[in-house]
């Protein structure tokens, strides 16, 4: 794997370290098995499509496709091999990039139709030198619909001698019709434990000393990705100068020490409200971003959630020592609905803290909110509370005045039957006061005459839109009680005459015909209401004293017009 040839200057890691062949590609066991049959049985597709996150070997993949179909063994006579020589020509120049019958293609910078145009162009000669002539198109969900189009033809009935590989990132962008002429393969992301042990064969060929936790945060921080991880490592050996510990990685990546994200959480949860925000200023002052602190604070809320419904994972391999133990016990410790609620908190928190101006202040709420949301009682209880709290209390009614004794006659079984399910029958809750029943039961419905009580009555129910469209965009036509007609403004909804219709009738228990009119109509109420001030400041103006104020001071004019005989008070 180690790729020496370049002795002129430095390689990065993630270069040097590229696989050279099937073998050497880990982590993806599906691809590697069912493309090594494939070449081994002579049953080659003619187009591949490689699909994964950033870093997981698409393009290595490619180029090793490239390779093993134009291998020809280190004496010249070989053919197609899942295990290419890596010394013949083909094998050495397909791995340095300067192979003429190796056509790599980057979409994200040769997007349109003219580029495939050319590509197509070149698919009909036979390759120079190699056995097949290989196109490797990367990020090929950048291509254009008119570039998809132009390539359909050829891909669908490629000439014997060429195969296509296209890589991308974002699956779902590429056409069905190209998927369907394709052999897919999904490339899955790395698991850590296997980043963890590529990263220290990495350590270990460069001479680098580097502890156990610092390959496992490097681990985490890829995600997934062996080129992030490799350029990670990379970095950090180039901090340390050959010796690599966890808090240098720490430091380089801005993160935050495990233990002290536990310290935190467990303050948070137990709303130790002050010793949190002091461990997370702390941080902040250490270098650590709050934006990372909420993300590790809900990655550890994650695990204790799993580890409260599977206990048995704290038992894996490679689970490292601080989540092992004290994640164990916290998960116990802990319950469901507070872990389910800290994550909901922590999931919207997050994002107001990636937008907030000061993301130091956003954390600190955050943090505070969770501690105080640790005292209310489980979403259960709360249900439950607000159940009982809204069942009707008894009524103990007013004892009856004793009635005169009846006279005893004597009781067959039968009455005697009828007289104790009488006693057993619970007595019925007497009105005290009947009369009030009675006008409770027979208070008259509302009586609108008019168009304005109409709109009283919205505004009475506190429908405020409908009373806003019924003042500012209804011209009145035509009233009588039971119809409305009217002209809508331009702003009114179509379903404003229904909607007024229904509502007048559920309310006063009378049919009301509501209808939509072509005709003029008067004007809006906002409309009268408007002339009706204006009219009142025209007056106001015009008034005599008014004038020998404007006349005293030059400039003056009217802002508001008060109505006093309309208060109550005197006029003076």
């Amino acid at each position: 794997m180690n790729d020496s040839s370049d002795s002129t200057g430095y390689r990065v890691l993630a270069r040097k370290y590229r696989p050279r062949g099937f073998d050497e590609l880990i982590g993806q066991e599906a691809l590697v098995r069912t493309l090594s049959n494939a070449i081994a049985a002579g049953r080659v597709a003619h187009a591949f499509v490689l699909t994964g996150v950033r870093g997981v070997g698409k393009t290595t993949t490619a180029r090793i496709i490239a390779r093993a179909l134009n291998c020809i063994g280190a004496d010249g006579t070989g053919g197609a091999t899942v295990d290419p020589c890596g010394v013949c020509e083909h094998c050495l120049s397909i791995a340095e990039d300067r192979h003429v019958d190796v056509i790599e293609m980057d979409a994200a910078s040769r997007t349109g139709i003219d580029d495939i145009r050319e590509l197509i162009e070149g698919v009909r000669y036979r390759p120079v030198s190699a056995r097949y002539k290989v196109y490797i198109i990367d990020e090929v969900h950048m291509l254009s619909r008119q570039a998809f189009n132009g390539l359909l033809k050829t891909l669908e009935e490629p000439p014997d001698h060429v195969i296509f590989v296209f890589a991308t990132t974002e699956i779902r962008k590429v056409p069905v019709t190209v998927l369907s002429r394709c052999q897919r393969f999904d490339l899955r992301r790395i698991d850590r434990e296997q980043l963890v042990q590529h990263f220290k064969m990495v350590a270990g060929k460069e001479a680098v000393e580097i502890e156990d936790e610092a390959v496992d945060i490097i681990a985490r921080a890829a995600d997934g990705s062996v080129r992030d991880g490799l350029s990670l490592l990379d970095q950090a050996i180039a901090l340390s100068g050959g010796q690599v510990s966890a808090g240098q990685v720490r430091d380089m990546l801005g993160l935050a020490d495990r233990g002290a994200v536990f310290d935190l959480f467990d303050s948070v949860m137990s709303g130790n409200i002050a010793a949190a925000l002091e461990r997370f200023r702390t941080m902040y002052r250490d270098g650590v971003d709050p934006i990372v602190v909420l993300q590790d604070l809900m990655e550890l809320t994650h695990w204790l959630t799993r580890v409260k419904v599977a206990p048995d994972l704290v038992k894996e391999p490679g689970v490292p020592e601080e989540e092992r133990v004290r994640g164990a016990r916290m998960s116990q410790d802990l319950s469901m609905p507070a872990l389910t609620r800290c994550w909901q908190m922590l999931l919207k928190g997050l994002g107001e803290a990636q937008i907030a101006p000061a993301p130091l202040a956003a954390g600190e709420m955050i943090l505070v909110r969770l501690a105080y949301a640790t005292d209310l009682p489980p979403p259960a209880e709360l249900v439950a509370q607000a159940r009982n709290e809204a069942q009707p209390t008894a009524v103990t009614p007013k004892p009856a005045p004793e009635a005169p004794p009846m006279p005893q006659r004597p009781t067959t079984s039968a009455t005697a039957a009828v007289a104790q399910e009488r006693e057993l029958a619970p007595e019925p809750v007497m009105d005290p006061d009947p009369t009030a029943h009675a006008e409770l039961v027979t208070a008259p419905l509302p009586i609108l005459q008019s168009f304005d009580s109409v709109v009283a009555l919205f505004e009475e129910k506190r429908e405020g839109i409908l009373t806003t469209h019924l003042r500012q965009d209804v011209h009145l036509v035509h009233f009588a009680p039971g119809r409305i007609e009217f002209r809508p403004g331009p702003h009114a909804p179509r379903d404003l005459a229904n909607r007024i219709g229904r509502s007048l009738s559920d309310w006063t228990q009378e049919r009301w015909v509501v209808s939509v009119s072509d005709a003029e109509g008067d004007a809006t109420l906002a409309e009268k209401a408007q002339k009706a001030e204006s009219q009142r400041f025209a007056e106001a103006d015009q008034h005599p004293l008014v004038n020998a104020v404007k006349e005293a001071f030059p400039g003056a004019k009217v802002t508001r017009v008060i109505d006093r005989s309309s208060q109550g008070s005197d006029k003076s």
